[in-house]
């Protein structure tokens, strides 16, 4: 899926369709947008420190004493910005500082641009990224992905589908994703399929950010748009103007991006998130955000 986020007010203004989803600059449990200045450190909410897993953090995190995180704050619910237009918040972003608190650390959120995470995790820039990556072969050979949730694609239309928008076949019609997306690469599947057998492309519209693909379709720009479902089903209980067409698919984990040879570190968010599910502040996340149903409990390291 991404994955990524979504409109921050309802109704007819599309610009008032700017929030979210999947880098660039640093700030804490404030992120604002790209290119924007650090902010305070981030919280350590949460069932409080497990003195067990805090003892293996590593060094480097530890005399930190916080972990900055790369994210795309476009993706609502699950990563966006709060109406100050710095804070970072989302079950994403609810559920890693549990985790984070489990190990004793605070979060610094960075925003950017979701394709150029991954790259700044692998030179350092961040420790690690959080920003509804879902794990697939490519990434996984990149990085380690740490599994914490599992989401699929949905296609989102304007109410009552007034272009009669059907899945199976919109070749020659224009389309919307964000840019990095699987949704993208699957838009551009679909689009090759039309064309090898002599029909019309489709008009690909990839944005990106995900409040300005939510915002093309709301507007007519598109006649739909392919989303992560957390993130298409948000859509369209924030605008009103929306609704799903057909059913969620492709389902697969999200992942907590780290470095390659942080194995260890990997193994430790795994632990932490077991710790977070023992004490319900896993659960506590995802029902902030109604986003409870892709909740799992078989966290692991590369699945």
């Amino acid at each position: 899926m991404r994955r990524m986020s979504l409109i921050a007010a309802t109704g007819v203004a599309v610009a008032g369709l700017a929030l979210s989803a999947c880098g660039s600059n640093s700030m804490s449990n404030s992120s604002p947008g790209a290119g924007s200045t650090p902010a305070a450190s981030g919280t350590s909410a949460g069932g409080g420190v497990d003195q067990a897993l805090a003892a293996k953090v590593p060094a480097k995190l530890k005399s930190a004493g916080k972990i900055v995180v790369g994210t795309d704050p476009t993706y609502a619910p699950n990563e966006m910005l709060a109406t100050d237009g710095k804070t970072v918040e989302g079950f994403d972003i609810d559920l890693f500082n549990a985790v984070a608190a489990k190990l004793g650390l605070k979060t610094e959120y960075v925003p950017a641009g979701f394709p150029t995470i991954i790259l700044g995790v692998t030179s350092g820039k961040y420790d690690m990224g959080v920003s509804s990556f879902t794990i697939n072969p490519d990434r996984k050979k990149q990085v380690n992905m740490v599994s914490y949730y599992k989401a699929g694609t949905l296609w989102v239309v304007a109410k009552g589908n007034p272009e009669k928008v059907n899945i199976d076949d919109v070749c020659g019609k224009s389309v919307g994703a964000q840019k990095g997306t699987v949704q993208a690469d699957d838009l551009a599947a679909r689009s090759k399929k039309c064309t090898d057998a002599g029909k019309p492309a489709i008009t690909q519209v990839i944005q990106t950010g995900q409040d300005q693909v939510t915002a093309d379709v709301a507007s007519g720009k598109t006649v739909a748009m392919l989303a992560d479902s957390p993130v298409g089903l948000y859509a369209i209980k924030q605008t009103g103007q929306l609704e799903p067409l057909g059913d969620i698919y492709d389902s697969a984990p999200y992942g907590y991006v780290v470095p390659k040879d942080q194995t260890d570190f990997a193994n430790l968010l795994v632990e932490a998130l077991k710790a977070t599910k023992a004490d319900g502040t896993y659960d506590a996340a995802l029902k902030k955000y109604a986003v409870e149903k892709g909740a799992i409990d078989n966290f692991a390291v590369n699945p």
